[in-house]
């Protein structure tokens, strides 16, 4: 572990409400562009994919030690834990969403919308009520990077939502061009959604089945580098990795700061004991900050 300094911009007063550690520590360094951070508070530890690498892998807590979560991983970008605990993830590999469950067998929760292969399920989340979110940009299939080179089958991008009970994904969102990192609000009565392609976030009304509406722009960035994954507190700030940095968003839009990191953010997660404790996957590295603010509530913690 090193200790790497970085710059905060503070750009509004209220961003004083958001303290803790000047400085971040690197927890590993050598991947090729890390993404998909999930924390395991059973077991203290932290899970992310090295995607070109075709690589998960897995920091303890307790020790620092890093190792092998899964190789080859189909080339894993996105991940969460659902309500009992297990990990789901997105596969640009195979452009999937699947489940690992206790015993380590892989179930399959969505591959194909209508008949047709999804692009490259890229982010996902899941709410209370169980269901899985997830968005879909073509990233996996452009080149053999990040996955395999394919035909893009579906007429577009989009946002899906997989029902708890039917099992199907079904369309929420179909107006993206490139949908990335989506979040719930801590009450889950608003999604925010980041399209990397138009440099935004957008913010949507959800209703009890499941559908969506609203869609206003909520942040916008017009530097280098466009929003990707999204995380919030429990006072409903949301957090972006937009380029090299992580941003900070007041519930009502306002940039409140950033924090200006050594390498281009992806994505991002609050763990540790007390859900204080920010892990960032930026590029080769994985980094932790130590924050005076807790993470809103999981939602295996509210099941």
């Amino acid at each position: 572990m090193d200790l790497v300094p970085f710059e905060l911009e503070a750009l509004d007063p209220r961003v004083a409400a958001v303290g803790g550690d000047r400085w971040l520590e690197r927890l590993h360094r050598g991947a090729r562009w890390t993404e998909g951070p999930v924390y395991f508070p059973a077991g203290r530890f932290l899970v992310w994919s090295d995607i070109p690498n075709d690589r998960m892998l897995r920091w303890d807590e307790l020790t620092g030690a890093v190792g092998t979560f899964r190789e080859p991983a189909g080339y894993t970008n996105g991940n969460t834990l659902d309500r009992e605990g297990r990990l789901v993830s997105c596969e640009h590999g195979a452009r999937r969403v699947t489940r690992t469950e206790h015993d380590g067998s892989i179930t399959v929760l969505a591959d194909r919308w209508r008949g047709k292969r999804l692009n490259s399920p890229n982010d996902v989340v899941v709410r209370s009520d169980g269901s899985v979110w997830f968005t879909d940009p073509p990233y996996g299939i452009l080149s053999d990077y990040e996955g395999h080179r394919a035909d893009q089958e579906i007429d577009g991008c989009h946002v899906y939502r997989i029902d708890p009970v039917a099992g199907e994904p079904r369309v929420v969102a179909d107006d993206f061009a490139r949908p990335n990192g989506l979040a719930f609000s801590p009450d889950e009565s608003r999604v925010y959604i980041a399209d990397t392609e138009r440099d935004h976030v957008r913010v949507f009304d959800v209703h009890d089945d499941g559908s969506l509406s609203g869609g206003k722009v909520f942040a916008e960035h017009t530097g280098k580098g466009g929003f990707d994954g999204l995380r919030l507190d429990d006072a409903g700030r949301v957090w972006a990795a937009v380029g090299r940095a992580v941003h900070c968003y007041d519930p009502d839009g306002t940039l409140l700061g950033r924090m200006i990191l050594p390498e281009a953010a992806s994505n991002l997660v609050f763990g540790g004991l007390k859900r204080n404790r920010l892990f960032i996957t930026a590029t080769t590295s994985v980094y932790s900050i130590l924050l005076s603010v807790r993470g809103a509530r999981p939602v295996w913690a509210s099941s």
